[in-house]
């Protein structure tokens, strides 16, 4: 009996007694294996790398050059170079394209082609302005201002890149400022201001479309 109690009191005193801390070396050694294990991926995709560049011989695609310096000095760097690697002027020292209007450019300002494209701009809008007077005259401001600017920034670019004259300056300037007048009666709900001027915007462009 006397035996049973000291055990008994053994195992109570022992419960509350101060355990060794065996968590912090798990943790650490968990940590150390864990480096070792970023480390042992990070040299393997290193050494898997060598091979590759070991094996990379001249005239591959693609091809690169580092500032004209080290690599294929004849191929694009992407304007690295600033154009020392060129064997013609660049549009810009971060461009790899050629400069504007060169013989070998492939855009040519001016060219058959964009005043056919602007002119096509020109036509539609003119079309388009034909909408105006039944929508001033049924008050769909809405439609107004709607049909003078979803189409009209194409027309505001063919018809600058158009003018070339003074006579077409003057034109573009006065149709340019007699559609912002119909734009802003709309916006007032003003009738007649507003038909007025977008009877004066379509005949300013029809005016200019015949001055091309």
């Amino acid at each position: 009996m006397k035996l049973a109690l000291v055990a008994t009191l053994a195992a109570s005193v022992s419960a509350f007694a101060p355990q060794s801390n065996n968590a912090r070396p798990t943790v650490a050694v968990q940590a150390e294996n864990s480096r070792r294990e970023v480390f042992s991926t990070i040299v393997a995709a290193g050494v898997a790398l060598v091979p590759v560049a070991a094996s990379a011989t001249a005239g591959e695609s693609p091809r690169f050059s580092v500032f004209g310096l080290i690599g294929d000095g004849g191929a694009y760097s992407e304007g690295a170079a600033y154009g020392s690697d060129q064997s013609s002027d660049l549009y810009s020292p971060y461009s790899v394209y050629g400069k504007a209007g060169s013989e070998d450019s492939l855009y040519a300002e001016g060219g058959a082609d964009e005043i056919a494209r602007k002119k096509g701009y020109v036509a539609e809008s003119q079309k388009r302005l034909a909408n105006l007077p039944k929508y001033v005259a049924r008050k769909e401001w809405v439609n107004v201002k709607t049909e003078l600017t979803r189409y009209m920034y194409e027309t505001r670019g063919a018809v600058r890149g158009l003018a070339t004259t003074p006579e077409q300056k003057a034109l573009a300037k006065a149709f340019f400022q007699s559609m912002e007048e119909a734009s802003l009666q709309a916006t007032l709900k003003n009738q007649d201001k507003c038909a007025a001027a977008s009877a004066e915007t379509a005949k300013l462009l029809d005016q200019f479309a015949a001055a091309l």
